[in-house]
């Protein structure tokens, strides 16, 4: 019985660490915990885990709907032009199978916003079927 309590126990941290069932730290499941920490951390390899297998992006001007390996290799290229200090987020939702995500990326000396949108993919598998990336204008 003992050595049943301790796989149940183990079992249970594997599924609580897994990337779709990511918590934030209130305990409520987001998909956007990993994906915004790989983003402050520019780690694309990481990053496009979460992301469909065809997607729209938008980097800077230059849009187009492409596959997972072309969306790993353009945002490759935009940060290893600007180096990502961090990630905030600024405005999350929600609706159903569907999450939103809007923050500011600061990198390469810039602000930038970001704007994610997933879908459920199965299950509770959400993957990134849009990511827009656009310099944000100075306020005065």
């Amino acid at each position: 019985m003992k050595h049943f309590f301790c796989i149940l126990l183990v079992l249970a941290g594997l599924l609580a660490s897994s990337p779709a069932q990511a918590q934030t730290p209130d305990g409520e499941f987001s998909v956007f915990s990993p994906i915004t920490r790989y983003l402050s951390q520019g780690d694309v390899n990481s990053l496009s885990s979460w992301f469909a297998e065809n997607m729209d992006v938008t980097v800077i001007s230059s849009s187009r709907t492409c596959s997972k390996k072309q969306a790993r290799e353009i945002l490759r290229t935009f940060f290893n032009a600007n180096t990502p200090r961090s990630f905030q987020v600024t405005h999350k939702a929600s609706e159903s199978n569907k999450k939103y995500l809007i923050g500011q990326l600061n990198a390469g000396g810039e602000l930038f916003q970001v704007t994610i949108y997933a879908t459920a993919a199965g299950g509770e598998t959400y993957k990134i079927q849009q990511l827009n990336i656009s310099r944000q204008t100075a306020v005065y």
